[in-house]
């Protein structure tokens, strides 16, 4: 190797800086255990492995705050401490990530507390799990707090309204135009196109010609409720996220004119929030997260407002872990199927993936022909489409599970 100053060092290879970056990374994974072998972490890499210590790092014990490798970890008790974390994870992780930790943080170094002052809220990237945990401190807010929590929830709403309005306008309204479809149009009301597409088996040879015994029409644009929804949600604490989405959603069908949209929110009380579906922000304001779940008591609520069975879909959202008479449930939700209600259960709405829940009832459900399954909001537009035109909500759930 040339010792000539004035000799320009030969540049890394590509493998060598593969090399090197696959050890980078396994650095900051692995934590100052890694410190011998793999060397320490310094500049950039340096602040964003005590971040990422003062989160992950636990003693022997597990608790965090003890000391590892020669890092301490822990966020402890105080609040600048934890906004200069805050805000040091935004700096140095995207957005998706930051929102992961920032879960974790609250989970595992207890910083419910911290959220009740309105300097950590700014300090937070706002997310669909953040709302939820804010939700769950509602009625212990403090008044200061309130404002800085309502805005970090709307910034989400926000969001959310824009990632799913369009599409469940849109799923929604092209359902209900397909269901008004009639079978015995004026002449000025035939769809020619779907009355030949259904005629073609009654084409006649030798006249050249379509005789159809089947008129397919449009039905006349009316501003008249076509069907009524009820959205059913239970508000035990596992199910947070769900609540978020529910609520969204709910504002989002309430919107529009052909639906009369009911939201009814439960543990073991019944809440009706349809007065509020105007601002999401209130209904999820409304919501109680937390305490025991009687899902019998809810359906029998919402069986009170359908007045129009065929013409109403009753979407219950929860695990099913039912602490109420589950005799009682089942057979509610048998009444309501015989009677022509469209009835489908929905073991979460979120994108958490595979939730808990009770398999027993689901089962059971399933059973009565109602469909027990867990639903990404993606999914949830087509699900009410499938659900105004009448389809195979069974066959729409073996779907979503294949997906």
């Amino acid at each position: 190797m040339s010792t000539d100053p004035d000799v320009t060092p030969a540049p890394a290879s590509p493998a060598a800086d593969a090399v090197a970056e696959r050890r980078r990374r396994w650095r900051l994974v692995l934590g100052g255990a890694a410190e011998e072998s793999l060397g320490g972490a310094e500049g950039r890499d340096g602040r964003m492995d005590a971040a990422l210590a003062a989160l992950y790092d636990t003693g022997g014990d597990g608790d965090p705050g003890t000391k590892q490798a020669g890092r301490s970890a822990g966020l402890g008790g105080s609040a600048p401490k934890v906004a200069r974390w805050l805000g040091d994870i935004r700096e140095y992780f995207p957005s998706t990530v930051v929102q992961v930790m920032q879960s974790d943080a609250i989970e595992r170094l207890d910083l419910t507390r911290l959220l009740l002052e309105p300097e950590m809220l700014d300090a937070v990237e706002p997310d669909v799990h953040l709302v939820g945990t804010l939700l769950t401190l509602n009625r212990v807010m403090p008044e200061q707090t309130k404002e800085s929590a309502r805005q970090v929830v709307r910034k989400v709403v926000d969001e959310l309204e824009k990632r799913i309005s369009q599409k469940t306008r849109a799923a929604v309204s092209g359902a209900l135009n397909r269901a008004a479809r009639i079978n015995r149009p004026k002449l000025s009301d035939i769809d020619w196109d779907r009355t030949i597409r259904a005629n073609l088996k009654h084409y006649q040879p030798e006249h050249r010609t379509v005789v159809p015994e089947r008129l397919i029409g449009y039905g006349r644009r009316t501003t008249a409720i076509q069907r009524d929804v009820v959205l059913c949600v239970d508000q035990s604490g596992s199910m947070a996220a769900s609540v978020v989405f529910s609520g969204v959603f709910s504002a989002v069908l309430a919107s529009m004119r052909s639906l009369r949209t009911s939201l009814v929110v439960f543990d073991t009380a019944v809440v009706d929030l349809t007065d509020q579906l105007s601002d999401p922000v209130e209904v999820l304001f409304g919501t109680q997260l937390g305490g025991g779940t009687d899902i019998n008591r809810a359906i029998a609520y919402g069986q009170q407002l359908i007045t129009r069975p065929r013409d109403s879909i009753f979407v219950l959202i929860s695990d099913l872990y039912e602490g109420g008479v589950r005799e009682q449930m089942l057979r509610r939700v048998a009444e309501m199927t015989a009677a022509g209600v469209q009835v489908v259960v929905l073991l979460a709405l979120s994108d958490e993936g595979a939730p808990a829940y009770d398999a027993e009832n689901a089962a059971a459900l399933a059973a009565l022909g109602v469909p027990a399954f867990a639903c990404t909001p993606e999914a949830f537009p087509d699900l009410m489409a499938a659900a105004i035109e009448r389809r195979d909500l069974m066959a729409f759930a073996q779907q979503q599970a294949e997906r």
